[in-house]
């Protein structure tokens, strides 16, 4: 399929025809949650990057960024939690059995509710309290073409070759359907429009004039871009000179020991992934021209974030076709989620800080009462997304929706924290996916990886989890273990192999290289 050159003006016109409406809801806000899919906690500018995102920089600049924002390390459990404020398994996992979304309950405060992207989970979101809806159920979807799992309104739909004049790509499409919901939501009521873009989320596609932008950008490796990333999040203040950068893992092959052909294969992968992060800043800008022809911008919460942390898995089928062909499939591996996650350790699916920590960039001119551009060190979580919506949307908690007992709410509201003020922090917050699992008290964080022994940290010391204390504090792990198989038992009702004990020595973490003599024998057509 031929890709035509895409004009970034063109692009942005589509996106505002028809939409010279002046709102006039009440005075609650409109809410716009925004969540990317595998984007590393280092990969917007504002978070130390060097790929080009100033939208997303801008909103920081006006706004509020989180600099220990957590998610569930995975996105499936993290759109579980951001949609109901429970823990995954809590919720009843994909079913939502146990858990009412955000849709339903403000939808019943009178919100007009939308969404647009990737779903993930069981049923589609109009089974969920969304009036609108467009995009893919699927967990991972081809950019250029698709799958077909893609809904309009519950019904199928079929991904064009074209759509608005522009060849088909779902970062583009998503912010369009996002348009057209705005423009048919009523005037006199707020809205909730949740965009859940499927990029930088593998296969690493993107169209050809994004890509061409970062080349050679990558040419110098992950072990410099790390250096770079950390010196741009503690000259801006973000995080502080204690948190030490974590050293590259064995896992992790250094840069300068890569043959030339090796490093241009993976600066190209790299490029790729940039390209997608722009081309979803680019979007978010469009969305937010769209909230100001509104004449809402002001009085609309936007709240920006990601599901996990950048991804490590190695899943490339071959190199011989472009990122810009439908018919390829690049991802990237551990060496660049590596850098993606900086400063922190380990990676999607892991509960260390790399699996869990996500950029939150909130803007809200009529109820922030921060400082622009100030930073917050006050730890949240994507479960908090539900208690602040209730709190801001005057929405009430229901205890039963239809057949659905709904377990009582997890989330504590992050509005006082966009008052300024100190807000009653959670006694504990609860992290478990798969074998891997932790639990944070205060400045305490107790973490396991692949059932490994138990790590002890202190967060406020040492974020980036460099010294293990627990052999220095057995009883402390020990209280802490406990509460965790409490709360993954009694709350987040986690069975099975999921409550084995830990081991005894830590796992050996490691990923898969590719190495396969057909791959080692292509040129990266990117190159």
């Amino acid at each position: 399929m031929a890709h035509v050159h895409i004009f970034r003006s063109f692009v942005i016109a589509l996106c505002l025809v028809g939409s010279a409406q002046v709102w006039s809801a009440d005075d609650r806000p409109n809410i716009v949650l925004i969540m990317a899919d595998d984007l590393g906690f280092a990969d917007l500018g504002c978070y130390g990057s060097e790929i080009t995102t100033p939208h997303i920089d801008a909103l920081a600049a006006q706004g509020l960024r989180f600099s220990q924002f957590y998610n569930t390390a995975k996105c499936h459990s993290s759109r579980v939690s951001l949609l109901t404020g429970l823990y995954c398994d809590q919720a009843g996992g994909e079913s939502l059995s146990r858990g009412a979304t955000i849709a339903e309950v403000l939808g019943d405060a009178n919100y007009f509710t939308a969404m647009v992207g990737k779903w993930h989970l069981s049923k589609q979101p109009t089974d969920f309290g969304f009036q609108r809806y467009w995009g893919h159920l699927s967990g991972a979807t081809n950019f250029f073409t698709g799958d077909d799992t893609f809904r309009l309104n519950g019904k199928e739909w079929s991904v064009p070759a074209t759509l608005n004049g522009r060849p088909f790509y779902t970062t583009y499409a998503a912010v369009d359907f996002a348009c057209d919901f705005l423009d048919e939501a009523p005037s006199d009521k707020p809205f909730l429009l949740y965009t859940a873009f499927n990029a930088p989320h593998y296969p690493l596609q993107a169209p050809k004039e994004a890509v061409e932008k970062y080349r050679g950008r990558y040419d110098t490796g992950w072990d410099q871009l790390r250096k770079e990333r950390h010196a741009k999040q503690l000259a801006s203040g973000l995080l502080p000179q204690k948190w030490k950068l974590s050293p590259r893992p064995d896992h992790i092959p250094a840069w300068n020991s890569l043959t030339k052909k090796e490093q241009q294969w993976e600066a190209s992968r790299m490029e790729v992934f940039a390209a997608m992060v722009e081309v979803l800043d680019e979007n978010v800008g469009r969305l937010v021209e769209k909230l100001k022809l509104m004449g809402v911008y002001d009085n609309t919460l936007i709240l920006f974030c990601s599901d996990n942390g950048a991804c490590p898995f190695e899943r490339t089928r071959g190199r011989g076709l472009a990122p810009w062909d439908p018919e390829s499939y690049w991802t990237y591996d551990a060496s660049w989620a590596h850098a993606g996650n900086t400063p922190f350790r380990l990676y999607k699916q892991n509960q260390h800080e790399g699996g869990i920590s996500s950029p939150l960039v909130v803007h809200w001119p009529a109820g922030l009462k921060t400082s622009p551009g100030s930073y917050t060190s006050q730890p949240g979580h994507l479960i908090d997304f539900m208690a602040t919506f209730l709190d801001v949307g005057k929405a009430a908690y229901p205890k039963q929706i239809g057949t659905r007992t709904i377990d009582p709410l997890q989330g504590l509201s992050l509005n006082p924290i966009f008052r300024g003020e100190q807000r009653k922090p959670h006694e504990t917050l609860y992290f478990h996916f798969g074998t891997d699992r932790a639990l944070r008290q205060g400045d305490w964080k107790l973490v396991s990886a692949k059932r490994g022994r138990w790590e002890l940290y202190n967060m406020d010391a040492d974020r980036t989890e460099l010294h293990d204390l627990a052999a220095e504090q057995p009883e402390r792990v020990k209280a802490m273990s406990a509460v965790w198989f409490d709360m993954a038992k009694n709350i987040d009702r986690v069975k099975g192999k999921q409550l084995a004990p830990v081991k005894d020595e830590l796992a050996d973490i490691h990923f898969r290289k590719d190495t396969s003599e057909q791959l080692r024998g292509e040129t990266p057509q990117a190159k």
